[in-house]
């Protein structure tokens, strides 16, 4: 009886908080369209303090996250299966996304923009994009030392080095010293939990402002661009991804998607509007945990890893951006060139930081060394934060379905949640 009170309970206040984030979220849609110059700065400033807050904690967060669940890895064989099928579900859902991406190519059909445009373009891009190559981007995930990836949030860095300790520590014999240090992991964990359950608690105002500077953006005619079907292209792989692909592996898994994608909607949201599914982890985590049911165990060391190679949205921009601009740089695209890229694209989404503009970085780098026509990335620019957005909300959203999914794999019995 005390347990289906306190579950009423949860589900109550959970349904209040969503209440309070869609109230915040068209306040804030409303304040963007006034058009006030004050406002918008007040607003950009909110917003920007609130991203910087969660990017924050998203770093110690995939430390120890991924340090603490391993650390029990040599005991427990369950973390191992927890990889196995993390990965399964990560790969299926990237190369499925991609695939949508060049099927919708293929139906749509992009075609080629004038040279002038093209060539126009080129003064749009950032001078310091671009230069470096795909060799270089790998090579740079190796860290040289601890403080640098640190201080630069370089996630793939940090996670393995999270994975080099956290198996270190299962290596361990069982010592005092040992000890000393899973406990100290521990207690952090525990620290920075709390402090995540405060900026969640304060979070419809970090809402309001992120609402309003979408708004305001696309009031100014930020979205507006003559790019129509390549946008078609990405937006419509995103949105059939979002609403159709990943819905029907959760019901594949026996798992409701309405009610799955109900639950994770905070997450998603402030994906949507921080942009980056890395400073979006802390309330992933805490959204999977306290509002989804799943085990901590689970969303602890699944979602740290989801968040750095589970890029769905990513995969079909990089897949499709690509041929765009191959395509209107004189390259013959065949079904072999195109499946190529495919597998390219999804090889490069796993190795991308969950960082606002991550995708595009990566586009641009490959681009460049492919020698396309650059100019076309800087025509995009202007519109790629509205397509950021949305690949980052459907990035999250991803990682909470596989997050769901392997919950239910490993703990099938013992789980009633989703029907």
């Amino acid at each position: 009886m005390m347990q289906e009170k306190d579950t009423n309970r949860k589900i109550h206040t959970s349904r209040k908080q969503l209440a309070l984030w869609i109230g915040a979220l068209v306040i804030g849609a409303l304040l963007g369209l006034t058009g006030l110059g004050w406002l918008n700065a007040l607003m950009n400033f909110i917003a920007t303090v609130y991203t910087r807050l969660f990017q924050f904690v998203a770093v110690p967060t995939i430390l120890l996250a991924v340090i603490t669940t391993l650390t029990k890895f040599g005991q427990q064989e369950d973390t191992g299966r927890i990889f196995r099928h993390a990965i399964t579900y990560t790969l299926l859902t990237t190369t499925v996304a991609a695939a949508i991406g060049l099927l919708l190519y293929l139906i749509i059909q992009p075609g080629n923009l004038p040279a002038v445009m093209v060539h126009s373009g080129v003064h749009a891009l950032p001078q310091d994009l671009g230069k470096e190559s795909y060799y270089d981007h790998i090579l740079s995930v190796i860290p040289n030392n601890v403080l640098q990836p640190l201080l630069e949030g370089n996630v793939l860095s940090l996670l393995l080095i999270a994975f080099a300790v956290g198996f270190a520590l299962s290596k361990m014999p069982e010592t005092e010293g040992k000890k000393s240090v899973v406990h100290l992991f521990l207690g952090l964990q525990e620290l920075l939990f709390t402090l995540i359950r405060g900026l969640i608690w304060t979070l419809p105002v970090g809402i309001i402002a992120f609402s309003a500077q979408l708004s305001a953006q696309v009031s100014a005619g930020v979205a507006a661009a003559s790019l129509g079907r390549y946008v078609a292209v990405i937006l419509g792989g995103n949105f059939i991804q979002f609403f159709i692909i990943l819905p029907l592996f959760l019901l594949a898994r026996g798992l409701n998607p309405i009610h799955t994608l109900g639950r994770m909607m905070p997450a998603v949201l402030m994906a949507l509007f921080t942009k980056s599914s890395a400073a979006t982890l802390p309330v992933t985590m805490a959204t999977a945990e306290n509002r989804l049911g799943v085990s901590p165990k689970v969303s602890r060391f699944v979602l740290p890893i989801c968040t750095t190679i589970n890029m769905n949205g990513c995969a079909a921009f990089i897949l499709v951006t690509s041929l765009f601009v191959m395509q209107n740089g004189g390259t013959i695209l065949t079904l072999p060139t195109m499946l190529l890229w495919l597998i390219i694209a999804v090889i490069s989404a796993v190795g991308n930081a969950g960082v606002p503009m991550g995708c595009y970085f990566l586009t641009l780098s490959l681009m460049t060394g492919q020698g396309a026509p650059l100019g076309i990335m800087g025509m995009i620019l202007p519109i790629y934060t509205i397509i950021d957005m949305i690949e980052t909300a459907e990035n999250v959203w991803s990682d909470s379905c596989v997050c769901a999914m392997t919950d239910k794999d490993i703990y099938l019995s013992s789980k009633g949640y989703g029907h």
